[in-house]
C-alpha cells in the first residue's frame, strides 16, 4: 500500500468493496490540503480507527497514518 510521495488531508468518505469477489478493500476518500480529492486504499486497522473529518498523512515510501 505504500507508494512514493507525501501528502496530507482530511477524510471525506469511507467505503469498502469486494472488487474481485474475494478480497475486501478498504478505501478512504481524502481531500488533500491543496483541494484535490484522492481515493486511498488503507489497511483494516487504520480504516477502523479513522472517521470522516479526521486528518491523515503520508510520508514518502510509507503507509498513510492518522495525523
Amino acid at each position: 500500500m505504500a507508494d512514493e510521495g507525501a501528502w496530507s488531508g482530511v477524510v471525506v468518505k469511507k467505503s469498502r468493496a469486494m472488487y474481485d469477489g474475494a478480497n475486501l478493500y478498504r478505501k478512504l476518500e481524502v481531500e488533500l490540503d491543496g483541494g484535490e480529492v484522492r481515493n486511498v486504499k488503507v489497511k483494516r486497522d487504520l480504516w477502523k480507527q479513522l472517521e470522516v473529518g479526521d486528518r491523515i498523512t503520508k510520508e514518502p515510501g510509507a503507509d498513510p497514518h492518522q495525523a
